[in-house]
């Protein structure tokens, strides 16, 4: 698990995006996975959190897991039950997590859907790759921003040198120009 995040602003409940969100579909583990695709057709999602009696989180399924372990194979998708296709213990985020650090861990471990649960582990969004470009595109902009101001200003006496040095070369190319 993630660590509690530490700047404000970059918990996974302070963005945007979350409060936003849907409710994840979610369904219990002998549910068929042909119930469960019409499930996810019906409301457009690629996955289904697979939760207990308690409503806590003991798997995923994703569409690929349908096309791998159940189209693939040849199974009988109204005999296949989400138990025996999904993937158990997925790591939960908390909702007071860093998502940089989730990003990170995402990208490292190479998994694309992410439940966040409450401090109770029930579910209560599941955040994709995509959620995570929202975030990262403006703050890498600023970052460049900030790195790029904080090299002018560090070198500001070497930038006015060298503009200098520009100018007059130009004031020079061109007085040398009309004189001919």
């Amino acid at each position: 698990m993630s660590q509690n995040a530490i700047r404000p602003g970059s918990r996974l409940m302070d963005r945007p995006e979350y409060k936003s969100k849907q409710m994840p579909l979610t369904k219990s583990p002998d549910t068929n996975a042909f119930d469960a695709v019409i499930a996810m057709s019906k409301k457009n999602y690629g996955s289904v959190v697979v939760i207990d009696s308690e409503k806590k989180v003991i798997g995923v399924v994703t569409e690929r897991d349908i096309m791998n372990k159940v189209v693939g194979k040849e199974l009988n998708p109204k005999e296949t039950l989400l138990s025996s296709i999904m993937t158990e213990n997925p790591k939960l985020a908390r909702e007071t997590d860093d998502m940089l650090e989730w990003l990170r861990i995402m990208s490292n471990e190479r998994f694309r859907r992410l439940p966040v649960v409450d401090d109770q582990d029930r579910i209560k969004a599941v955040f994709t790759q995509g959620d995570f470009v929202s975030y990262t595109w403006p703050d890498l902009m600023y970052q460049m921003k900030s790195i790029a101001t904080a090299t002018v200003t560090k070198n500001w006496p070497l930038f006015l040198i060298g503009g200098g040095i520009a100018i007059y070369s130009v004031v020079l190319i061109l007085v040398i120009s009309m004189m001919n």
